[in-house]
């Protein structure tokens, strides 16, 4: 038995797991800032590398650049986010020395 962690367009995943680390089924609460992007590895024992791309404003030139952004999460087995999935990440407390997001929803690749 799962619980909702409250926060709108986030349903439980089908799948049940025993992991401490997960928002759904263990004891991990979701706080602060969510983001959304593009999975480019998922080679970590139950953690991805997650990117997506913003824009920043070169002031002396009066443009904006592209910068990639690249963030580490903890990945449930109950989500198992693989390598070009679409995921949704939220932040929660430290869970390592470079983990502090949470995958939240798997999307299409």
């Amino acid at each position: 038995m799962g619980k909702n962690i409250g926060i709108q367009g986030i349903e439980m995943p089908k799948e049940s797991c025993t992991d401490k680390n997960c928002p759904f089924h263990g004891s991990l609460k979701v706080r602060g800032r969510i983001f959304k992007g593009r999975v480019v590895s998922d080679k970590m024992t139950k953690g991805i590398i997650m990117e997506f791309e913003r824009m920043y404003r070169l002031p002396k030139y009066e443009r904006f650049a592209k910068k990639r952004v690249r963030i580490k999460a903890q990945n449930p087995p109950c989500i198992n986010a693989k390598t070009g999935d679409n995921v949704v990440i939220g932040e929660c407390r430290r869970i390592s020395k470079t983990k502090s997001f949470v995958v939240l929803k798997k999307g299409e690749k």
